[in-house]
């Protein structure tokens, strides 16, 4: 007789197919920043540090709402976490028409800020919930094939902003000055802002939807060993910081989003700047990159069922290192294609970090996916960096040092540090496995 476990717990393969969908929904605004950067620097006449804080504001929100997020589902459950997440990424987007008719920098800031506030709540959730409906000892697995739809949402949004917010109108300074001579300099500016607020109102219809979905879906009670359901199951702070798996695997997430979101944020400015191509060409190379990045992923999640994911993750560490360094030091079209290639290898990164560090967690795992979802803010913190470090030395290329630090780390913790260690560590029924 097989022994062999169901990769989803049964009964619930729907409720597992909508969590996915979210997934989805939630890399559109996480890449269309990648387009929004270019365009405020555009529209409002920024230099690179002052467009960094987009990621900022963005990933400020996370920081700020993962652990409300995670206390909210400790208390009501996983579906009340994603229902409220749901609201605030819909009201975040429906807030880009306002601020568009402004014209308000800061009010775009703080729409972004609102979005990402609801992806606090729908990542700290969906992430821990994928984790958790299954087998522990496929848990890796499992969050890699739901995020392997990530990168479809961030390429569609790549494309759709490249498409609908990038006009292709481009001016040099003999022009801009001739313009506002002309007095129609503010015009167009105006209207390159405008362009930004449709794609975010059927973003932002599209959610309130799928609010509705997951509403009325079949949620799993996940009993412990007294028998109680998830809403009575109550994790503690003092136990989870007694797991060093689990906070360097924060470290490591806080340095692979720096990585992942400074990579894709400048990739455009790189790709103009040292291959020589438009707005609307680049966009298109950074949807190739995300496109490595989906590819990576489906092939992360096949490899995985030969080779562990720690030691998958370390080798792709390793790629990138390599592949980031061409680009410090060769700057050019050689250098844009390796930092493209960097995606695929990226891939499978944050889902194995997310996974590693929250297994053996019990009871803490909501809680525990909160902090690992907090350290997403090294998006906020990396991305204005990177932009201080090109507009001090006039240089994209060494700004890419950042994620080459970032990718040692993730080796580190890849080889050694995301071995479970701590108090009690707990399998797939809440069984204690390991005590110290």
């Amino acid at each position: 007789m097989s022994t062999k476990k169901a990769l989803i717990t049964p009964g619930y393969t729907l409720t597992f197919i909508l969590v996915t969908a979210l997934f989805y929904l939630w890399a559109l605004p996480n890449n269309l920043n990648d387009v929004l950067i270019p365009q405020f620097m555009k529209a409002f006449e920024l230099n690179r540090l002052k467009a960094g804080l987009v990621q900022s504001a963005f990933y400020a929100g996370y920081f700020l709402l993962a652990f409300p997020a995670a206390k909210l589902m400790d208390r009501f459950g996983y579906k009340a976490g994603l229902l409220t997440g749901l609201l605030l990424f819909s009201a975040g987007c429906f807030l880009f028409y306002p601020a568009s008719v402004t014209g308000i920098y800061g009010f775009f800031l703080f729409a972004l800020f609102v979005i990402a506030s609801g992806l606090a709540f729908l990542e700290t959730g969906a992430n821990s919930f994928i984790a958790v409906l299954g087998p522990s000892e496929t848990s890796e697995q499992r969050l890699n094939l739901a995020q392997a739809f990530n990168p479809l949402g961030a390429m569609t949004g790549v494309i759709a902003g490249t498409i609908f917010i990038f006009s292709g109108k481009e001016h040099n300074m003999k022009q801009i000055a001739a313009m506002q001579s002309e007095g129609t300099y503010q015009t167009y500016l105006q209207s390159e802002i405008a362009r930004v607020s449709p794609t975010y109102l059927i973003i932002g219809s599209i959610v309130l939807l799928f609010f509705l979905l997951i509403w009325k879906a079949k949620f799993p009670p996940f009993l412990n060993k007294s028998g109680e359901d998830e809403v009575h199951q109550h994790g503690k702070l003092s136990m989870l910081i007694k797991y060093p798996h689990f906070l360097k695997g924060v470290v490591a997430l806080f340095f692979y989003t720096g990585a992942q979101v400074g990579t894709w944020s400048y990739m455009i400015p790189y790709i103009k700047d040292y291959m020589i191509k438009s707005e609307k060409e680049a966009g298109f190379y950074l949807f190739t990159s995300l496109l490595l990045f989906g590819v990576g992923r489906f092939a992360s999640t096949a490899l995985m069922k030969i080779i562990p994911a720690s030691k998958l993750m370390a080798i792709f560490s390793i790629i990138n290192m390599i592949l980031v360094s061409i680009a410090v030091f060769f700057p050019s079209g050689i250098g844009g294609w390796s930092l493209i290639t960097t995606s695929f290898f990226m891939s499978l990164m944050f889902p194995t970090i997310f996974a590693l560090g929250v297994k053996g967690l019990g009871v803490n795992t909501k809680l525990g996916g909160s902090f690992i979802i907090m350290a997403i803010v090294g998006g906020a913190v990396w991305t204005p960096i990177m932009g201080l470090i090109s507009d001090t030395t006039t240089s994209l290329a060494i700004a890419m040092c950042i994620p080459l630090i970032a990718y040692i780390y993730i080796c580190y913790y890849a080889l050694i540090g995301s071995k479970p260690s701590g108090p009690v560590i707990f399998d797939e029924d809440q069984k204690i496995i390991i005590s110290h």
